[in-house]
């Protein structure tokens, strides 16, 4: 089965919403449910200076070449290690890159975003 995941913008009222939303969900139905995997962003300028070009790149390498190091990731994209080491984390730490041991992998066939054009 392929795993997606969905990135959005919400701000803080419509994010507060869909936390009420699931609480009154699980409430009413105590069976276990499956995950959504979303990454959400209060803005589109957050969501672009967070996924910027190098870092798309860097999860297209990751997922065509499986786990790799980030010695391995800085030689394949012709990148200091330094730099590809900061980005690494932040995909990481948004939850875009796994980290098993000491090598890191993209467990998403796909992202896709969504934004609204008006507010």
């Amino acid at each position: 089965m392929k795993k997606n995941i969905k990135i959005e913008i919400k701000n803080e009222k419509e994010s507060a919403h869909d936390f009420i939303d699931a609480w009154h969900t699980a409430e009413k139905d105590q069976s276990p449910k499956t995950p959504k995997n979303r990454i959400v962003f209060q803005n589109l300028e957050t969501l672009l200076s967070t996924l910027t070009p190098r870092r798309l790149d860097l999860l297209k390498v990751m997922h065509d070449k499986g786990d790799m190091s980030i010695r391995a990731l800085a030689a394949a994209l012709k990148r200091d290690y330094k730099n590809v080491y900061q980005d690494i984390k932040i995909l990481e730490n948004i939850g875009l890159a796994v980290k098993t041991g000491r090598l890191f992998s993209v467990p998403w066939e796909s992202i896709v975003a969504e934004f609204k054009l008006a507010a």
